[in-house]
This record gives structure tokens, sequence and C-alpha cells, in this order.
């Protein structure tokens, strides 16, 4: 690598310099170069030292973060595939009646009760046709209400079938309409609709880990998420 003005930065290197320069600089006629942003080359000795290593810096960073999200990942699959057999079990001694609970939300607890994981199906809702005709019955009602009354009711409307930026409906607003209680039968009507358009095109799965010192003792998450460790 080429020589360096010795500043503050030289001592923090923790990547070495051969395994750095074979990742991060190319070699064009017996001269080392880094590629910059806009795709040209750099040549190696008019890199500023703190710059070389702020890039070594990063780079190790991502090759630890790159390791320990394949840990997590397997970390997750030997898990998810631990809970399913045990799960497997279950339905085996009981007769395979438990196959449509253990689908959803569940735990799992140690013997002692300090330790348990918590599983949590997470849904993704779409919504189908029926929706169109939902809205129609809505302003339909709305048509037949006072033009003054319900106001609320009808920002919460506007606000429900009002289509996003990313092309899609506030699914939150559109709960939020579920909830009102309004005795008008094209409204209950209109909430039939929605109901029906509503479709659970996917799930996903979390598992939370939780301990404690002892069985009256609060629980402590297991953290591994980057964001929130420490």
């Amino acid at each position: 690598m080429s020589k360096r003005t010795d500043t503050p930065f030289d001592d923090a290197r923790a990547l070495s310099d051969a395994d750095w320069l074979e990742a991060a600089t190319v070699e064009v006629r017996g001269q080392r170069y880094m590629q910059n942003a806009r795709g040209g080359l750099t040549p190696l000795e008019l890199i500023k030292p703190q710059d070389q290593l702020m890039d070594q810096m990063v780079r190790q960073v991502l090759g630890f973060a790159e390791d320990l999200s394949a840990q997590i990942g397997r970390f997750r699959a030997h898990t998810m595939d631990d809970i399913s057999s045990f799960d497997a079990l279950l339905e085996a001694e009981y007769g395979g009646h438990t196959r449509k609970s253990v689908k959803g939300n569940r735990t799992y607890m140690s013997y002692d009760g300090c330790h348990k994981l918590q599983v949590q199906v997470s849904e993704t809702i779409a919504f189908g046709p029926e929706l169109q005709a939902a809205r129609d019955l809505v302003e339909e009602c709305l048509s037949g209400w006072a033009a003054d009354s319900r106001a609320e009711i009808r920002a919460i409307v506007g606000h429900a079938f009002k289509v996003e930026k990313e092309g899609e409906i506030s699914r939150g607003a559109i709960y939020n309409l579920l909830r009102l209680d309004i005795d008008d039968e094209r409204w209950k009507q209109a909430m039939v609709a929605i109901r029906d358009a509503m479709r659970v095109v996917g799930s996903k799965s979390y598992v939370r880990v939780y301990t404690r010192e002892a069985p009256d003792a609060a629980w402590q998450p297991v953290t591994i998420d980057l964001a929130k460790a420490g």
C-alpha cells in the first residue's frame, strides 16, 4: 500500500491493508486506483488518508454486518424448524386437533416459567372489488344525511377512500369505518361489503424471546434488533 502521511487515523485500522487493497482498489499498469462515486478511477496516492481509512472502516463493519445477518437468518430458520417440530408433536398427541390453533399467535413457556417464546403472525390484507360497492353505499349514506350532520364521519370516510401515494387505500382508515356503530341499513351493507373485500394475501411470523430471573419478576426481552441492542 502506498505510504500515507502519519495522522491520528493511522493507528485505528483493524482491517489489514492487504485485505483492504484487494477489496477496495484495482491495479492498472502497476498503479493502484479506487473507484469514486461517479464511477471513475482515482489514483490511491491522491486520496486523503482519512478517506482511505473510512473506506476500510465501512467495509469492515459491512463484513461483520453481513456475517451477523447470515447468523440471524440461520437462527430464525432453526427456531422456526424447532417450533414447527414441537407443533407437529403436539398435533400428533391430540389427534390433529391443534393444527388450526398453532397457525396463529402463540406462546411457549419453559417449565420454570422464566423463559418464553412468543410467535406473532402478521397478515397482509388486500381489498377486492367489493370495496367499490362499499364506497358507493357509503357515499349514498352521506348524500342521504343532512349536509351539516356527522361532519366527523364525513372526514373519516373521506380519508378512508383516499388513495395513498403508493396507489393503495389507507387500511387503518378503512378499519376505523368498521368500528363506527351507525344504525343505517345502507351503512351496515357497506360494512359487510368491506369485510367481504378483505383478503389475506400473505403472512409472516415473528419470534420474540423473553426471560426473567424468577416467576414473579418482570419479563426482559432478549434483543436481537441492532437498532435496539445495547
